[in-house]
């Protein structure tokens, strides 16, 4: 990997802070208002196809349930150290049971999770076969979910936890992944903390004044209108985003080509490059990675550059793992020291 001569000097000058930085992470306490989704994973053997219908017949072998959607990034933060307080919904379910019961054997606070009576919890079922000593392969995804809103009495009910508990944390993240969570109670609520984080997958304009935003590179393109196909096109993007969402900071992250950040007090744009373009086995959930790492140091007194850098380390962790993954600090601090090994190689 070659990274840029500038970029890996400030890189190095700021290897001891950005070492504290991780190491502080457990003293942050965030409160994640997110649409919860449970990933399952169904494997087995495939045997024969089946005589009652052109399909396949597979025999189970096993069945593995995680954080999907914004619960993952509840869960990332979680794994990272912080003390962390989920807002959200949940069906009376099977699925909802084991969402809950995820969170609360990773000491994550469930007093802000609320049963939705009228609507399934978001489930997301992989079902992958194999056959003897072949590779898995993903066969069919089923989903469960509503496209009916939270009944408006459950809408108040989130905003008004939401506004009990803002004056208690350091920071407010919102995960919306479009499942209904984020009505207009709830956005309100969230943004009356002074550093709110927003990774939304649309309408960005919708939580207009939060402090910072983490668009891909698609959601930014859709947000503006046109495609961001050059250098000139994406510092313009920059631009058209700050002044469409009124935010501090945005933050498109560009996938192999690392990650961009725009600031509204006339600080000169960064680009921070991808420290992993090679080992990359699965990019699911990485962006709630990102989102994570960059808030908790955020918190710790990072600068937003030093935020996007460990956001970026963080994600090239969880990119090298199958499936919805997390990292841990430790994690972090192992991939800083080979990046900066490698920079003194050259």
């Amino acid at each position: 990997m070659t990274l840029d001569s500038c970029f890996a000097k400030q890189l190095r000058s700021s290897s001891e802070r950005l070492f504290s930085l991780v190491d502080k992470f457990h003293q942050v306490k965030v409160l994640v208002v997110g649409d919860l989704t449970l990933d399952e994973f169904l494997t087995g053997q495939v045997e024969r196809v089946s005589r009652e219908a052109p399909v396949l017949i597979i025999r189970h072998e096993q069945t593995r349930q995680v954080p999907g959607g914004g619960a993952n990034a509840v869960y990332n933060l979680a794994k990272l150290g912080a003390q962390v307080q989920v807002v959200g919904l949940l069906g009376k379910d099977e699925q909802g049971q084991a969402l809950r019961g995820i969170f609360e054997a990773a000491k994550i606070d469930t007093s802000g999770i609320f049963l939705d009576l009228a609507r399934p919890t978001v489930t997301k079922t992989r079902i992958s076969g194999h056959a003897r000593q072949s590779v898995t392969q993903q066969i069919v995804r089923v989903d469960r979910k509503s496209d009916d809103l939270p009944a408006e009495s459950l809408q108040l009910q989130l905003a008004d936890y939401i506004r009990s508990q803002v004056g208690k944390v350091d920071v407010v993240v919102c995960s919306d992944y479009g499942d209904g969570v984020f009505t207009p109670p709830v956005i309100a609520a969230a943004l009356t903390h002074p550093l709110t984080i927003v990774d939304t997958q649309q309408n960005l304009p919708r939580f207009s004044g939060a402090t910072l935003f983490t668009p891909n590179l698609p959601e930014a393109e859709k947000a503006v209108g046109y495609a961001i196909s050059s250098p000139e096109l994406l510092m313009q993007a920059g631009k058209d985003l700050l002044s469409l969402t009124k935010a501090k900071q945005i933050l498109i992250t560009r996938g192999e080509y690392g990650m961009s950040l725009f600031d509204r007090n006339g600080l000169p744009t960064s680009h921070i490059p991808a420290f992993n373009r090679t080992d990359v086995f699965d990019v699911t959930g990485a962006g709630d990675t990102v989102v994570a790492a960059l808030t908790l140091s955020l918190c710790t007194g990072a600068s937003v550059w030093e935020a996007a850098v460990l956001g970026n380390l963080a994600a090239s962790i969880v990119i090298r793992k199958f499936g919805t993954s997390t990292t841990t600090p430790g994690e972090i601090k192992t991939a800083l020291e080979t990046l900066l090994d490698e920079i003194d190689q050259f």
